[in-house]
C-alpha cells in the first residue's frame, strides 16, 4: 500500500468519526469479461428490482472511459463524475433522480484512472462518495474487461456479480475475469456471483454456470455462486431501442421476472448486511 493511500485512509477515518451512518449500505459491483453481454442493462434493472422492494438505490456508472448508463436510461446528464473528481461539482449536484425509483450518477467519459488522481482529488472523491451512505443499495456498473479501475471497484464492493452469456467467447472471458480477481485481489471475503444472460432454457443457463463454477473451483480454489439466469427476451431489445428499462417497459416479460427472482435470491439466500460506504471507500483506496 502506498504512503498516499495510508494517509488518505487516516484522513477518511478521522473525518468520518463524527458522522452518523447506519453502516448498512450494500455495495454491489456488476462486471463482465467482455462487452455486449448485457452488463449495463443488468445493473440498471437489478437496481430497479431492488427499488421495487422499497430499497433506496443508487446506480453509479463507474466506467471512467466510455460511460453509457445514461444512454440506456435515456438521460442526458449535465454533470458527471469527471466534474466531481475535478472538484467542479459536489455529489448533490451530479446525482440525478429518475422516473424509475432509483437515483443515478453518470460516469466520466474520457477519464482514465482513479490511480492517476492527485492526493487532493482523491481526498475530495472519498469525501463525496461518503455522502451516498444514506442508500440501502449502491449498484456499480463497471467497465467491461479487466483494468485497474474494474479491479478496484470489485475489490471494494460487498458483492461482485459477473455477467456472461452462453456464447463460448463470453464464457471464456467470464472465467478470465474471475481468474484475475482470484489472483489480484487479496480480500476474497468478497461474494462472487454469476448471472447467465440471454439463455434459451433453464438447462442452458445451468450448464454454463456449472462449467464456470467447476473450473473456478478446480483451478482457482474459488467459490462462485450461481445467482440465476435471464431468458433471451425480445422485450429487452425493444426496451434498449426505446432507452427504457425492461423492468418498467415490460414488467411481466420473461427477462423482468428472471431479474425479480435474482434479486429475491440475493435478499433471501446468503444475504449479508453490507459493509457500508466507509468500508467500500477504505477498500477502494487501499488497492
Amino acid at each position: 500500500m502506498t504512503d498516499q493511500a495510508e494517509q488518505l485512509r487516516e484522513i477518511m477515518r478521522t473525518r468520518n468519526e463524527d458522522k452518523t451512518s447506519t453502516g448498512k449500505t450494500r455495495v454491489i459491483a456488476v462486471s463482465s469479461g467482455k462487452g455486449g453481454v448485457g452488463k449495463t442493462n443488468m445493473s440498471i434493472n437489478l437496481a430497479i428490482a431492488y427499488a421495487q422492494l422499497g430499497k433506496k438505490v443508487i446506480v453509479m456508472d463507474a466506467d471512467l472511459g466510455l460511460a453509457n448508463v445514461n444512454v440506456a436510461l435515456g438521460i442526458i446528464p449535465k454533470y458527471n463524475l469527471y466534474h466531481l473528481i475535478r472538484k467542479k461539482k459536489k455529489m448533490k449536484d451530479i446525482i440525478l433522480d429518475t422516473n424509475y425509483g432509483i437515483q443515478f450518477v453518470a460516469g466520466a467519459s474520457g477519464f482514465s484512472k482513479i490511480a492517476n488522481l492527485s492526493e487532493d482529488e482523491l481526498e475530495n472523491f472519498i469525501e463525496e462518495i461518503s455522502t451516498m451512505s444514506s442508500a440501502d443499495i449502491i449498484v456499480i456498473d463497471t467497465s467491461a474487461g479487466v483494468s485497474h479501475n474494474v479491479l478496484s471497484f470489485i475489490a471494494a464492493a460487498d458483492d461482485a456479480i459477473i455477467v456472461t452469456t452462453p456464447e463460448p467467447t463470453a464464457i471464456t472471458d467470464a472465467y478470465g475475469i474471475i481468474k484475475i480477481i482470484a489472483t489480484e485481489i487479496d480480500n476474497m471475503n468478497l461474494g462472487l456471483k454469476l448471472i447467465v444472460n440471454r439463455v434459451k432454457s433453464v438447462t442452458e443457463g445451468k450448464k454454463v454456470a456449472e462449467r464456470v463454477i467447476s473450473i473456478a473451483s478446480q483451478f482457482l480454489n474459488l467459490k462462485v455462486d450461481y445467482l440465476g439466469y435471464v431468458y433471451e427476451d425480445p422485450g429487452v431489445s425493444n426496451a434498449v431501442l426505446k432507452q427504457k428499462p425492461f423492468m418498467i417497459l415490460d414488467p411481466g416479460g420473461k427477462a423482468a421476472i428472471c431479474v425479480k427472482h435474482i434479486v429475491s435470491r440475493l435478499e433471501k439466500v446468503e444475504f449479508k448486511e453490507g459493509g457500508g460506504v466507509k468500508q467500500f471507500i477504505r477498500k477502494l483506496i487501499g488497492r
